[in-house]
């Protein structure tokens, strides 16, 4: 009898916290002018198998087809005149002195993941995992990319990134890059405190899977709880596409 009291309560639970996500609101998200693209570290130690963190990455990423829907949104911004804006990630030899850490942060510290020469200095960065992801390269080394300068841990606190949005009078951020529960996770809700509407794309992105682990699904349900809309890459495009139709 305890035994089936206990099934019957976490079904009941269960139903309960299934119909309240399903009933939670979607505010969505209106595309316009002051609307920009945010990508998230589009480099080589996260997205390619030669990347230092592929082992526990390389499943997500190629079940959501991370690398193609990131290209696809720095496409989208090009077209349709979104702002592109990139967050990275670097580790100097200086940052490797740092007295505690995270355990992620310990854990890209040890594997040498994002790590640069120098701050002034481009020495060995070429095609090493710091470097951009080299289908991305003709997408952000331009005229009109914004590279702000990198986060050290996994949010934009300690970067320009809002203050180069505000300079051009941006206030919608979409968000996409790597990775979901952590770095694109900590744009959004840094973002969001900072008095943006942001948007997710889910499929943009990928997280590491580990054991009694799984970051990309954790992200999905933070996103859902505190973005204004969590789109596809698909349905942005179909939205962009809507929103040049509107103005014509």
């Amino acid at each position: 009898m305890k035994i089936l009291n206990k099934i019957s309560t976490f079904i009941f639970v269960l139903l309960a916290t299934t119909t309240a996500f399903a009933q939670l609101p979607d505010p969505g998200f209106k595309i316009d002018d002051k609307t920009a693209i945010l990508i998230t570290d589009p480099q080589i130690d996260f997205l390619s198998p030669k990347g230092v963190t592929w082992k526990v990455v390389g499943k997500s990423v190629t079940e959501n087809n991370t690398v193609a829907n990131i290209e696809t949104l720095f496409q989208i911004g090009i077209q349709h005149n979104l702002p592109i804006f990139v967050s990275p990630h670097y580790y100097y030899p200086t940052d490797h002195q740092w007295k505690f850490e995270g355990a992620l942060e310990a854990l890209m510290h040890k594997i040498g993941m994002f790590d640069r020469k120098g701050a002034l200095t481009t020495e060995n960065f070429v095609n090493s995992g710091a470097d951009w992801l080299p289908r991305y390269k003709k997408y952000i080394q331009n005229k009109t990319t914004v590279i702000s300068n990198p986060h050290k841990v996994f949010g934009p606190e300690t970067n320009d990134l809002a203050l180069q949005l505000r300079k051009r009078g941006i206030n919608k951020v979409i968000i996409a890059g790597m990775s979901a529960n952590l770095c694109v996770e900590s744009h959004m809700r840094e973002l969001v405190e900072q008095g943006f509407e942001v948007a997710v794309v889910k499929d943009a992105t990928a997280a590491a899977v580990l054991p009694g682990l799984d970051g990309y699904k954790a992200a999905l349900t933070n996103f859902r709880m505190i973005a204004s809309h969590v789109f596809t890459t698909q349905e942005l495009k179909k939205a962009v596409k809507q929103k040049n139709k509107t103005e014509k």
